[in-house]
């Protein structure tokens, strides 16, 4: 589906219609307390919406456990169930525009990008899977005669996926859509900056066929819901994307209650190195540009330290200089825009203060720096030059339209300070030759290296980090593996 030109946005926002409840066992269900909603888009009140407090997680939790325990999901065919999750795919194709609009006011995506980005990989995730469900098989090992060894893969339980604000649905799908394929039964925990859009989601799958209970989703605070979640002795997965700081709770709300499984996909700071024989340098500072700002540089894998050759440093800084003025901040409800505010007004002060710190340690401001002069949390493109290694512009995740640039001298410098992290999700190297390529390629320690690219990938690839990154991984048939355990049943039949 082709993006909406006619659409007035801003038009359709002014309708807007909150979710009544939280999704509970099929249908909306009210809570005790509730929050307001308030959009980055200019800091205005969209309403108040009903929030969950640690009985509305045990409340999930019991559906989604009665779901698998006593439903027809984890005995379905998979077949089936890869029949209702193409559905489901189709009828959130269909809605579209209506799911975009909640992810840009909840969080300042801009419009297009929801539209033509986050739920085009939503809708992708869930056809994949769907398309993937009936295609994975266990094994018959070598026994002697009279003797069968089967293994097989057999859907793991209940599933608590705690997901993030910067993609809500996106990240979700990648949680959701393999855990649904491989039988399990689901609760989310969307991140207390995006409370919209997850739960009409669940509800156009319920529409597709879901059985009540097998896609469950709260909106709720971290330290309550998420804590619940996390310790909950009847769920028996939880994935989370988000800090690393958080990541470390959810090991300790594990190892304190079931010991459940806690699949991690933290922080970043991911290295965009730069080689003088760079295929074509104005393609890599142009990309580069792309790799920090899009999506406000609100994302894990954002490519927030650019290593870059002295020979070039120069000539492609340059460039990425002058592109900041293609990436002014704007209303996300502008078609036009490209890049919409900081999430919210606290996130900016946060970043404002980093920024402040990183330059009064040494650094040239090389462009943007400010706050935008309107309403809501608009922060400029911002590149910062000159920086040490242990800057904090250089250390430390932003989660912003900040880039620290590092010139080095050579290849092994550039791989030298490329690894000064304590990060390991993503990393990208330029250069012509197929040599050197491999060769940093295999020296970089992170989950996922880009050569001559960025940000490029498919459903069929896993993604995850090592390190403080965490561990685990979405997407591919390895995500489907996640939310499986493995059965060994051995057979004496001579």
């Amino acid at each position: 589906m082709g993006f909406p030109d006619s659409v007035d946005w801003a038009a359709r926002a002014a309708r807007l219609a909150l979710p009544p409840g939280v999704f509970v066992g099929g249908e909306y269900r009210e809570t005790a307390g509730t929050r307001t909603v308030v959009t980055p888009r200019d800091g205005s009140t969209l309403g108040e919406l009903p929030w969950a407090g640690v009985e509305d997680a045990d409340a999930a939790v019991a559906q989604a456990r009665r779901a698998f325990d006593h439903g027809p999901w984890p005995r379905l065919h998979a077949r089936e169930r890869g029949e209702i999750l193409q559905r489901f795919a189709a009828l959130v194709d269909a809605r579209r525009d209506e799911l975009a609009l909640l992810v840009s006011l909840e969080m300042g995506k801009p419009i297009r990008v929801a539209y033509d980005v986050e739920l085009r990989a939503l809708v992708r995730t869930l056809r994949y899977y769907g398309e993937l469900a009936d295609k994975e098989h266990g094994e018959i090992t070598p026994t002697v005669d009279g003797e069968l060894s089967l293994v097989t893969r057999e859907p793991a339980g209940v599933v608590a996926a705690v997901v993030p604000w910067n993609f809500p649905l996106t990240l979700a799908g990648w949680k959701i859509a393999p855990a649904l394929a491989a039988g399990c039964t689901v609760v989310v925990k969307t991140a207390e900056q995006s409370p919209l859009s997850m739960q009409r989601v669940a509800e156009i799958g319920t529409e597709a066929g879901l059985p009540a209970g097998v896609l469950n989703v709260l909106n709720g605070d971290g330290p309550s819901v998420g804590r619940a979640l996390g310790e909950h002795p009847q769920v028996d997965i939880l994935t989370f994307t988000g800090s690393t700081n958080v990541g470390r709770h959810f090991l300790r709300y594990s190892a304190d209650s079931n010991l459940k499984r806690v699949l991690l996909e933290l922080g970043g700071k991911s290295p965009n190195i730069v080689l003088p024989d760079a295929p074509d340098l104005d393609a890599a500072a142009d990309t580069a540009a792309w790799a920090i700002f899009f999506n406000s540089g609100e994302m894990c894998t954002a490519g927030s330290r650019l290593i870059v050759h002295r020979d070039v440093a120069e000539q492609v800084v340059d460039r990425i200089v002058a592109a900041c003025g293609s990436w002014a901040p704007g209303d996300p409800l502008d078609p036009s825009t490209r890049m919409g505010p900081i999430v919210d007004e606290r996130s900016l002060q946060r970043i404002l203060t980093q920024l402040g710190d990183g330059l009064a340690a040494g650094g040239t401001l090389r462009a943007g720096g400010a706050r935008v002069d309107v309403p809501g949390p608009y922060l400029e493109p911002t590149v910062v030059t000159g920086l040490a290694a242990g800057n904090p512009l250089v250390r430390d995740e932003l989660f912003a339209p900040v880039l620290a640039v590092l010139v080095v001298d050579d290849e092994d410098e550039a791989v030298r300070v490329a690894g000064n992290t304590a990060y390991g999700l993503a990393a990208a190297v330029w250069t012509s030759d197929l040599g050197t390529a491999h060769r940093v390629s295999r020296r970089l320690k992170a989950g996922t290296v880009w050569v001559n690219c960025y940000e490029e990938g498919d459903l069929s690839v896993p993604f995850g980090g090592v390190k403080l990154s965490g561990f685990g991984r979405d997407k591919s048939r390895h995500a489907l593996a996640e939310y499986t355990d493995l059965k060994t049943t051995w057979i004496r039949h001579g």
